[in-house]
């Protein structure tokens, strides 16, 4: 128990830490609100397609492919993305925020934190790939489309029509850099491209910037009391992510006999760390941010905990070994 708690600490807090000090960097005025602009920019339309075109081509997906796994993954996705929006549209009073808690609630670090939590357990990151294949590329396009048709800016547009929203909404979805690398990573690894060595360091390179970019912006540009007004919906959104999905999906994993790696994998994809890239989409994308980065912070810090229980309950019961 205290090696998993110590292991969920280790791969949090750092997090955590690079938040908090964005956020005094900003007091000290060392990181300026043009620096946040710019930092999501590059983040969004840069680091993070290089990250994720580099992560889908490097992949050969046709190797140790798992159609039901990956099948699980996918489901497991797009069932609660959509169960989620729906509730949320029905319960929640302010609607500016909808997108920005659908997204918090169900997008994870999966990409960032998978492979790390999986290698740390069984010495090989093996299974991080194909969750990463059903999960990742249906995150990002779901963000777009949700952020897209939820987007505040939209819905101000009195002379905006539905006919204009849905253009609007397509050629976001369209003309989207994530989904550009997504979809370029996509094709590169089923054509088996070869990844020259010169062009992957470069690449590795501009990735490895998404993750630290990202949360210095989150931390330089969290505002405290505007957070306040989001106390509820940040609390749901948290207990949503780190708990209610890895309660409902795991066990259902496990009766489908995925175990050890896969559900360690399925645990990362269901209950871990709110994406810093989802608080820069938020707010590339129209929407204000808070929200995003408010989750982002509270679902860092409890995650330590929650996926210690979460290890701790499959090993108790022969889940992994």
């Amino acid at each position: 128990m205290g090696e998993s708690l110590l292991f969920s600490l280790n791969s949090t807090m750092p997090l955590f830490f690079i938040m908090v000090l964005g956020c005094l960097l900003h007091r000290k005025n060392f990181l300026t609100d043009d620096f946040v602009a710019m930092a999501n920019k590059f983040v969004f339309n840069v680091a993070l397609p290089v990250q994720l075109f580099r992560d889908l081509a490097t992949m050969d997906v046709r190797a140790s492919f798992d159609g039901a796994y990956v099948l699980f993954c996918a489901a497991a996705t797009t069932a609660s993305i959509l169960v989620i929006w729906v509730l949320a549209k029905l319960l929640l009073k302010d609607k500016h925020i909808v997108g920005e808690f659908v997204q918090a609630c169900y997008r994870s670090s999966a990409a960032i934190l998978g492979a790390a939590f999986i290698q740390n357990i069984y010495g090989t990151s093996g299974m991080s790939g194909l969750m990463i294949l059903g999960s990742v590329p249906l995150y990002n396009i779901f963000a777009v489309v949700i952020l897209t048709l939820e987007s505040p800016s939209l819905s101000r547009s009195a002379k905006s029509g539905m006919g204009e929203k849905i253009k609007k909404s397509l050629k976001g979805i369209v003309t989207n850099p994530i989904l550009l690398g997504i979809a370029a990573g996509f094709v590169w690894s089923l054509l088996r491209l070869p990844m020259p060595t010169m062009v992957n360091k470069t690449l590795t390179s501009l990735a490895g910037l998404t993750s630290p970019l990202a949360l210095l912006a989150i931390g330089a540009g969290f505002k405290g009391r505007a957070a306040l007004a989001y106390l509820k919906p940040t609390a749901a959104a948290t207990v949503t992510k780190l708990i209610l999905l890895p309660a409902i999906f795991l066990p259902m994993a496990v009766h489908f006999g995925f175990t050890d790696q896969k559900l360690v994998a399925l645990l990362v994809m269901l209950g871990s760390v709110t994406t810093p890239a989802g608080y820069v989409m938020a707010k590339q994308m129209g929407h204000e941010g808070t929200l995003t980065g408010s989750v982002c912070v509270t679902t860092t810090f409890f995650s330590a905990l929650t996926l210690t229980f979460w290890v701790f309950w499959a090993r108790s019961n022969g889940f992994i070994a």
